[in-house]
């Protein structure tokens, strides 16, 4: 069963190397050589992509964007050229942890699932306290989404989410950033006969935005935005 690992990747000079680094330590232990990690580069204005240039033993591809588009069209432009059975999205920042990544795939071993999703709130394992707020927005964002999706998640945001790349040979991805954390779920969701989702508990160590945290409060409301737009109008009204 071949791995791909996808991580797009702005701005992250500070934890680019040690992510990849981490990623093929897992990787080589558990998954021998059967997997290939795909960067995406998404117009980065510091110096990962001169780090990344260095290192190119670290990764298998390497896509170089020439301006910033956003996570979502950083994840497409990936998918475009991987080949593994299973597909890991793998954010550079370090708040998930490449550990992780047996835990992630044994449902698609044991229970023949279809998409797998790492859940921070179904986990006993160390996680760094989160900003109320974040929560708050998270736990609204992920009910508003079941409501359209017909799903019981408990993290839709997860960065960790891993899926068969079969699922997703006939889906068009539209959301350039943040968006695609919803327009993913449903679109995943409306595949008829229905897919399997699994939920696992991760650890997680959220960044502060002085440390790099990227997301914000336009972030959720784009993430509400889509849910109208995928689960509502793009499921019953098109």
């Amino acid at each position: 069963m071949k791995i791909s690992v996808v991580v797009p990747a702005f701005n992250e000079e500070k934890t680019i190397i040690l992510l990849l680094t981490q990623v093929n330590k897992i990787l080589n232990d558990k998954f021998f050589n059967d997997f290939e990690i795909i960067v995406v580069d998404d117009g980065s204005t510091d110096f990962t992509n001169k780090l990344l240039l260095e290192n190119k033993k670290l990764y298998t591809n390497l896509i170089t964007l020439s301006k910033n588009h956003g996570k979502g069209f950083a994840i497409k432009k990936s998918l475009e050229v991987c080949n593994g059975e299973i597909v890991i999205i793998q954010d550079a920042d370090l708040e998930y942890s490449p550990e992780e990544y047996p835990r992630l795939v044994v449902p698609f071993d044991k229970f023949q699932a279809d998409v797998v999703y790492g859940s921070r709130f179904k986990s006993s394992e160390l996680n760094r306290v989160l900003f109320f707020w974040h929560s708050i927005a998270n736990k609204i964002i992920t009910l508003l989404s079941n409501i359209f999706s017909d799903l019981n998640l408990t993290d839709v945001e997860t960065g960790y989410k891993a899926f068969r790349k079969k699922t997703i040979t006939n889906i068009i991805l539209t959301e350039k950033s943040f968006g695609i954390e919803i327009e993913l779920t449903h679109k995943l969701a409306n595949i008829k006969p229905k897919l399997k989702f699994f939920e696992v508990g991760i650890s997680y160590n959220g960044r502060t935005y002085d440390e790099g945290k990227k997301i914000g409060i336009k972030d959720a409301f784009r993430a509400i935005y889509c849910i109208i737009k995928f689960g509502l109008i793009h499921k019953y009204l098109t």
